[in-house]
C-alpha cells in the first residue's frame, strides 16, 4: 500500500514537473501580435501575471508565477516598456521583462533652439512637461550639482542631439543627457578660446550666436571670423537674435519680428545697445558651431547681410555694406513697413 502511495506520488510530481516544463516552453500561440506591455513602478510579480493574461500573452498566472520562481524570475522583473508577443514562450517573456532593455522612442532636439523652445517640444512631443523642464534649467543648486560651475541658467548647454529615450525617462533624465552630450562635445573645444580672449563660457556665447545667424553650415567659420575682428575692434556685435532673446528674457515672450524701439532697448541681451558678448547664450549650438566659435576663419570682414536663401554677403567697408542691404534687404523690409533710413541705422 506504501509502496503503491509512493509510487503514484512520483508519478503524480513528474507530471506536474513535465507539465511545468511545457509550460514553461510553449508559447500561448494564435496570431503574432505584438503587444506594448508595461511594467509600472511599484507593480508587485502578482499585478504583471495578471496583466499578462488579461492581455493574452501567457495562460495560467499561477503556474507562470510557479515557473519564474524555479527558474529565479520573481524577483528579477524590471520597470519598462516591452514589446511582446503572443508567439513568446512564458519564459522567453521572464526573460524580456527581467532585461530592463525597454522601448525606446526617439526625440530630435534641433541646433539652434533655446531653452525654452526645447522644454516646449518636449511637452508637445508627450515626453514631460515643459514647466518642470525649465525649472531644472535654472535652478541654480541644481545647475551647480550638474556642472560645477555657477551658471545663470543651462542656457548654451542642452546639446542638441537625437536621443533615445523610454516612457520612464524624466525631464531630469533628458536635463543629464543633453548635458553630458555637451561636456563629451565641447571637450574638444574646451580651453581653445583663451587665445582668442575667450573664456569657455564666452565660446558658448559666441557659438550660441554664430548658431543662430548660420543658414548654410559652410559659412560659419566665416560669420565666427566677423564677430571676432568685431570684437577685437571694440565694435558692437548689433546681431539681431541677441535682441529677440533680450526680448524673451525681459517679457517672457518669443517674436520671430523686431522692432526700431526693440533695437534700442537696452537689456543684458541686446547688442545693439552695448560693445562685446551678452549677458549669456541665447541658444544651444552644436558641434560645429562650437568648433567655429574657437576656429574663425581668416578674414577682414566686418559686416554680412542675408541674400534670403541661407547664405549671407561679407564685406568690409560699410558703404559695402549699405549697397548689399539695399540689393538683399530693402524690397523685404519694405513690404514689412520698415524704412530705408530704419535699414541705415540698424546696418551702423
Amino acid at each position: 500500500m506504501i509502496r503503491t502511495f509512493i509510487a503514484l506520488s512520483f508519478v503524480a510530481l513528474f507530471g506536474f514537473v513535465g507539465r511545468l516544463a511545457f509550460y514553461a516552453y510553449a508559447p500561448v500561440g494564435g496570431e503574432s501580435q505584438s503587444v506594448d506591455f508595461l511594467v509600472s513602478p511599484g507593480s508587485s510579480f502578482h499585478v504583471v501575471s495578471k496583466k499578462l493574461e488579461e492581455s493574452g500573452l501567457v495562460r495560467s498566472p499561477l503556474e507562470f508565477k510557479v515557473v519564474a520562481k524555479l527558474f529565479g524570475f520573481t524577483q528579477s522583473i524590471r520597470v519598462g516598456e516591452y514589446s511582446l508577443d503572443a508567439s513568446m514562450s512564458p519564459l522567453t517573456i521572464l526573460k524580456t521583462l527581467s532585461s530592463g532593455i525597454s522601448k525606446t522612442y526617439s526625440l530630435t532636439i534641433p541646433e539652434g533652439l533655446n531653452m525654452y523652445e526645447i522644454a516646449n517640444l518636449i511637452e508637445q512631443k508627450g515626453y514631460g512637461r515643459a514647466d518642470t523642464f525649465l525649472e531644472l534649467c535654472q535652478n541654480q543648486a541644481y545647475i551647480k550639482q550638474l556642472t560645477g560651475q555657477a551658471l545663470p541658467s543651462l542656457e548654451g548647454y542642452l546639446f542638441p542631439e537625437t536621443y533615445l529615450i523610454t516612457r520612464f525617462t524624466k525631464e531630469q533624465d533628458l536635463v543629464q543627457l543633453m548635458f553630458e552630450n555637451f561636456k563629451n562635445t565641447f571637450s574638444e573645444v574646451q580651453g581653445r578660446g583663451e587665445a582668442l580672449g575667450l573664456s569657455d563660457h564666452e565660446v558658448v556665447i559666441l557659438a550660441s550666436i554664430i548658431e543662430k545667424e548660420t543658414g548654410a553650415p559652410f559659412e560659419r567659420a566665416l560669420i565666427s571670423s566677423v564677430f571676432h575682428n568685431r570684437l577685437k575692434k571694440g565694435m558692437r556685435l548689433q546681431t539681431d537674435p541677441t535682441v529677440i532673446y533680450g526680448v524673451l528674457d525681459r517679457t517672457g515672450q518669443m517674436t520671430k519680428n523686431i522692432t526700431k524701439k526693440d533695437l534700442k532697448t537696452k537689456d543684458r541681451y541686446n547688442t545693439y545697445t552695448f560693445k562685446g558678448l551678452p549677458f549669456g547664450p541665447i541658444a544651444n549650438p552644436g558641434q560645429q558651431a562650437l568648433q567655429a566659435a574657437v576656429q574663425p576663419k581668416e578674414s577682414d570682414y566686418l559686416f554680412f547681410v542675408s541674400r534670403n536663401d541661407g547664405t549671407h554677403v561679407f564685406t568690409t567697408k560699410y558703404s559695402d555694406h549699405q549697397q548689399a542691404v539695399q540689393k538683399f534687404q530693402l524690397d523685404r523690409s519694405m513690404r514689412q513697413g520698415r524704412s530705408w533710413r530704419d535699414l541705415n541705422k540698424k546696418a551702423n
